[in-house]
């Protein structure tokens, strides 16, 4: 008695490309929880008295086993791109700016405010 071949019809789903500057990692004692971020601040004219920030996210939840993997490809991926183009480094700009944030900072903690410094 021959198989008979089944076929598979596949569907994929594009999603939009998302740029994220921001990133967070929670785990629980079943997975792992990669958010990536995305926040960008808002011109909206009916918002006259604050700024609008608009966050956009998109999470990843894979298992502990699946989240080592992750992590071993990163790791052989950013030493092959060093090795093409040299040691990956913070930009100069960023910098610069860290540390200008660090200096408000020491002026903000003299003044004594308790406003947070961070919306991530």
């Amino acid at each position: 008695m021959e198989k008979e071949e089944k076929k598979v019809n596949m569907t994929i789903k594009d999603s939009a490309a998302f740029y994220a500057h921001e990133m967070s990692i929670n785990f629980n004692p079943m997975n792992f929880i990669l958010d990536f971020k995305n926040v960008t601040p808002r011109v909206d004219p009916r918002s006259k008295e604050s700024l609008v920030l608009h966050l956009e996210h998109n999470v990843i939840i894979v298992d502990a086993f699946h989240a080592k993997k992750i992590y071993e490809l990163l790791g052989k991926v950013l030493g092959d791109y060093e090795k093409e183009f040299g040691k990956i480094e913070m930009p100069k700009a960023l910098k610069k700016y860290e540390d200008k944030m660090k200096k408000g900072e020491k002026e903000v903690k003299k003044a004594k405010t308790t406003s947070p410094s961070y919306f991530g």
